[in-house]
């Protein structure tokens, strides 16, 4: 997976297009990734005794893969994911300019 847990990410489709924000999870095999203040919903919790409250709870729902993309830390455009052999190492690199992620 391309995208790991602290990129910026900006979401390319859905009901928070444009948006942008940090990955705080990523799930490899679900291929989805929590971004922090994007995706979220309403879940109502019921009370578990007597004195707890019924409660809205405000969840970050995750996202698919292929509806974010990574945004550079140096050309801060968004841009896909490369990788390159640096000492024998394997390295993310940005597609539009050429710099380690």
């Amino acid at each position: 997976m391309k995208i790991k847990k602290g990129d910026n990410v900006q979401v390319v489709s859905g009901k928070d297009k444009g948006k942008s924000g940090k990955v705080i999870q990523a799930h490899e095999k679900q291929e989805t990734v929590s971004v922090e203040g994007l995706n979220l919903y309403k879940r109502h919790v019921k009370s578990r005794s007597q004195n707890q409250k019924s409660e809205i709870v405000t969840r970050v729902r995750p996202l698919p893969i292929a509806n974010v993309a990574l945004v550079c830390p140096k050309c801060k455009k968004i841009t896909r994911v490369g990788y390159t052999m640096v000492n024998k190492e394997k390295v993310r690199i940005c597609r539009k300019c050429e710099e380690t992620l």
